[in-house]
């Protein structure tokens, strides 16, 4: 079983510090203001050994109001709480604002200890009791142990041990999986080794020699050092207050609030999507737009809560939001946060982060928009994996997802990822555009991006209907930036698979597409073709026939132009010159048999043998040189070898 962490909680001056110094008999009050001031000022940690054999460790966390964004700090981790109130004060502010930073965090159990026993009369007791087991109605504390104990005359803290022993039996700890995490709560500096930090780790595991990166930072790392309760360790896994030396890290690249994890496993943003509970006792409305502290893991970040429904969010109610952060916080879903309020600061409100890498900042503007965000937040707080799943490659649109990607939006990764998306990849409802970085792409969107290839040609066919089609290139740019080459390759391939589109050579067109000529076009055709036969050898520039044909729209007289090219009726020997088929053909044989017999040819021999002058020849002898009919040495040109 995993290390349990119990933490305590309750307002300034109740006794905690005390407490844990009576149960382990350590001191978590290490600063020099603590001793001097008597409060708990920093988080203070210490272990205790139980009679069931398992160690647990305790974090202390301080009362006062100026602190408390530590204290949320403390809760990070937190399997079980010791919820403290001094007999002789009962409820007071930072009581209620502890208990309700438990409660948004998620804090499932715990038990209540009453200290300072030793100050009061029995029958206050009785009415102390009332008091905090009326406040506790409802919650998840109405049924928790409550024990009087007093850490002067140690009185109770026998059975205090024995609440514990027994919460450690009978409770199944599972380890949390997923790689490791390490939420920052203190970093220092140890002579001889470098920098230290400390925090509760939350999930995974990790050892001696990994790599590990301060998130959000790009700070990558290895471990050095790793020590549990003082003691080194090669090893740590979820649930143990953890001090890691961290190898050629300055203490001054870390701060409170990173979140320690191997590279790769968290994607830092600036905006979540989470569920909101806005605390009943609040005095107003939360307006759209207000400013807060956002308190996640051991990190404090100032934002905005962008409500996505409504204008205004009543105190006692729940909504959909969207967190707007200033600085970037590395999370997974279903990590769990606290707002609170800018200034005056105090707590009002928190919950559970339901996505934690926003494709974009939400709309709000029309009831569209608001209705298609309840319909997100539906999914993200109750719908299946393979609904979320769904959900998170639609919204990332044409760019699809990558394994790792998903891994991220879920927290979840390996094979437990695998059971989430292995049900749509055979159903067809998710598809693999890139088996090589296992892309995915939603269907409909795979569909979506195949009908704009097809409406595309279509447009293209019918204001271009003696082309054949668009290039590859072409056709892509119509998809825009947002679509890679693989997305578009994979699209494309299904439509060549499925007959639906048909490449010849570099073009691209509908599988229906014939080009057909109208009677003009077929007259143009006629007299272009008689033009150039007529011409001979000596063939007119691109620039006479369009000058000779003007009667006719210059883009019809180029379409006709490219159409016989295709088809072979005429060759294209440079950018000015064209031949007609049966010409160029008929030189061709003549150049052939001169070689053959001369073994050779020139330049001044194919004038001769042609009449053409240079304007003419050095086109030509280039153009026999492509098609592989002759081949250039020196001056002259010989017959190519054919295979």
């Amino acid at each position: 079983m995993r290390e349990i962490v119990l933490g305590t909680a309750g307002h300034v001056d109740h006794g905690k510090t005390s407490l844990v110094r009576a149960l382990t008999g350590i001191e978590t009050d290490r600063l020099k203001e603590e001793k001097k001031r008597g409060i708990t000022i920093e988080l203070g940690f210490a272990f205790l050994d139980l009679p069931c054999g398992h160690r647990i460790g305790i974090v202390d966390v301080p009362g006062h109001e100026r602190f408390v964004k530590n204290m949320v700090a403390g809760v990070t981790g937190m399997d079980l709480l010791a919820f403290i109130i001094a007999a002789d004060e009962g409820i007071m502010p930072q009581t209620k604002e502890h208990f309700e930073i438990c409660r948004l965090l998620g804090v499932k159990q715990g038990m209540i200890i009453v200290t300072k026993k030793d100050l009061v009369e029995e029958d206050w007791l009785e009415m102390v009791e009332d008091e905090i087991r009326q406040f506790c109605v409802g919650s998840f504390l109405e049924d928790a142990p409550l024990v009087f104990v007093s850490s002067i005359t140690g009185e109770g803290i026998d059975k205090v041990i024995e609440i514990i022993d027994g919460f450690v039996r009978q409770h199944h700890f599972q380890e949390v999986f997923g790689p490791f995490r390490l939420p920052v709560d203190r970093i220092f500096a140890m002579k001889g080794f470098g920098a230290v930090v400390t925090g509760t780790s939350i999930s995974g595991r990790t050892s001696l020699g990994e790599e590990l990166r301060f998130y959000p930072s790009e700070l990558v790392a290895k471990v050095r050092g790793i020590q549990v309760h003082s003691q080194a360790v090669e090893e740590v896994e979820a649930g143990h207050r953890t001090a890691i030396n961290m190898q050629g890290v300055d203490i001054a690249q870390v701060e409170r609030g990173m979140v320690l994890a191997p590279p790769g496993s968290l994607q830092p943003n600036y905006m979540l999507d989470c569920g909101l509970l806005y605390l009943g006792s609040n005095a107003k409305n939360l307006k759209h737009r207000t400013r807060i502290r956002f308190h996640a893991g051991t990190a404090e970040i100032i934002g905005r809560v962008s409500l996505l429904d409504r204008d205004e969010l009543e105190p006692g109610a729940e909504t959909g939001v969207q967190i707007l952060l200033e600085q970037p916080v590395a999370v997974w879903p279903g990590d769990r946060y606290v707002i609170r309020s800018y200034s005056p600061v105090t707590t009002i409100g928190g919950g559970a982060i339901l996505g934690n890498v926003s494709p974009r900042k939400r709309k709000r503007l029309g009831e569209a928009d608001r209705q298609y965000n309840r319909e997100v937040f539906a999914i993200l707080r109750d719908g299946s994996p393979e609904d979320k799943a769904l959900l998170y490659l639609r919204e990332s649109g044409a760019r699809g997802l990558t394994f790792d990607d998903l891994a991220i939006r879920f927290g979840l990764f390996g094979k437990h990822l695998r059971k989430i998306i292995d049900p749509p990849l055979s159903t067809r409802k998710i598809v693999v555009v890139d088996s090589t970085t296992q892309r995915y792409l939603a269907a409909d969107i795979a569909d979506a991006i195949r009908q704009t290839l097809v409406d595309n040609l279509t447009a293209y066919h019918r204001d271009n209907p003696l082309q054949l089609g668009l290039s590859k290139e072409e056709l892509r740019s119509g998809l825009g930036r947002k679509v890679d080459q693989k997305v578009y390759s994979f699209c494309l391939g299904d439509l060549l698979r499925k007959e639906i589109v048909v490449q010849e050579e570099s073009l691209v067109r509908l599988a229906t597409h014939q080009v057909a000529l109208k009677a003009d076009e077929e007259k143009l055709q006629r007299e272009i073709i008689q033009w150039y036969h007529d011409k001979g050898l000596f063939t007119p520039t691109f620039k006479e026939t369009m000058e000779r044909f003007a009667v006719y729209p210059e883009n019809q007289v180029k379409e006709v132009i490219d159409l016989q090219l295709r088809e072979g009726k005429l060759v294209k020997i440079s950018e000015s010159l064209y031949y007609s088929r049966q010409t160029i053909e008929q030189l061709m044989s003549s150049v052939e048999a001169f070689i053959k017999k001369e073994g050779e040819i020139d330049a001044p021999g194919f004038k001769n043998l042609t009449g053409l002058t240079r304007k003419f020849s050095i086109p030509i002898l280039e153009y026999l040189d492509r098609i592989k009919l002759t081949i250039r040495i020196g001056d002259k040109r010989i017959l190519r070898k054919k295979a």
